[in-house]
């Protein structure tokens, strides 16, 4: 039985041609920690495999922080996969190309604060929530819109079903966990006459049927509002005048294992076709360094990023993130 299990190790272990055994080896203890955190139960085989790529990501996050970069990396909750199954089960899985929408924000005459943070001026944004393996972002991106729109026009936090527009919104060009957009999400709500509470039609993380009660729904939508495409100042006036703001962006390897600072990359497109996360802006500041930044809230729970959050590039299109920004408004 040993020998079968050294056997099994060697056979995994020089799969991961970029990992030297001594450093493997050395890797373990904090696998075994990162296992406990995370409550992670693998068998033999599995345990091998996750190990090779667990030490793997270590390597790549460990370099990067050795780096000059303006954010860091740090272990997470996805550092036992690989980024194809983390492209496969939290991304979209296909790009959204939202270039067909219409901008029709008005933006305000004049300048806008310096910064500007949803959080703290009042009890605006729901908690940070976690989509689990289904690449339902854009519902999360639009319900913690709504969600704040909500309260900040009647005073009353309340918490939306992701699970609603999972189940019902496929007529709208969304795909339920395979992707969709948050201006789509609106627009069914809109004609769909409401969405219900979390509490109502909680989350379940997978396509289901569409059990959408409309005398249950607790929050209508009088109309959406798209911000013109590749316009970022206007996103700053909205979230700074107005509401959070939700957006799509294109999702890089090394935004998997993002922890603080300011989020840039080099190698992500700037272009509406191609879009693959959506997430919500919650404020906007000004880094120490004098770069400017969104403030943003994901969808990937709290132990990821800066509890659940993060801060990217503000005013250069970072990674296409004015492509296609959205808000709606309240129908009472």
């Amino acid at each position: 039985m040993a020998l079968m299990l050294v056997t099994l190790f060697s056979t995994i272990l020089f799969a991961f041609v970029s990992l030297e055994p001594v450093t493997l080896l050395k890797e373990e203890d904090d696998f075994k920690q990162w296992i406990s955190h995370h409550n992670k139960v693998y068998n033999t085989e599995d345990y091998l495999h996750r190990l090779c790529i667990f030490a793997d990501n270590k390597k790549k996050v460990d370099d990067h922080n050795a780096g000059n970069h303006s954010f860091t990396m740090g272990l997470n909750q996805f550092s036992d996969m690989t980024i194809e199954e983390f492209r496969k089960f939290f991304l979209f899985q296909k790009y959204q190309n939202c270039s067909a929408t219409k901008g029709n924000h008005v933006r305000r005459r004049g300048p806008s604060p310096k910064s500007v943070d949803w959080r703290t001026k009042g009890n605006f944004v729901t908690p940070v929530k976690n989509q689990g393996n289904c690449g339902s972002c854009w519902t999360f991106s639009a319900t913690g819109c709504l969600e704040s729109v909500n309260a900040i026009t009647t005073g009353k936090l309340v918490s939306l079903s992701e699970q609603q527009l999972i189940d019902c919104a496929q007529d709208f060009n969304n795909q339920g966990c395979m992707g969709g957009l948050p201006s789509q999400a609106f627009e069914y709500i809109k004609y769909s006459k409401g969405l219900m509470t979390e509490e109502d039609y909680p989350y379940k993380g997978y396509d289901g049927i569409c059990h959408f009660q409309p005398t249950l729904a607790a929050v209508f939508v009088r109309d959406v509002v798209n911000i013109t495409t590749y316009d970022e100042e206007a996103m700053v006036d909205a979230v700074a005048r107005l509401n959070p703001v939700t957006f799509g962006f294109e999702v890089m390897d090394d935004f998997m294992f993002y922890k603080d600072g300011v989020y840039s990359s080099t190698m992500c497109k700037n272009t509406a076709d191609s879009v693959n996360h959506a997430v919500l802006a919650v404020g906007y500041g000004v880094a120490e360094g004098a770069t400017p930044y969104w403030i943003v809230k994901n969808s990937w729970g709290t132990s990821w990023g800066t509890d659940g959050y993060f801060w990217i590039e503000r005013g250069k299109n970072m990674c296409g993130l004015a492509a296609c920004a959205s808000y709606p408004l309240l129908l009472l």
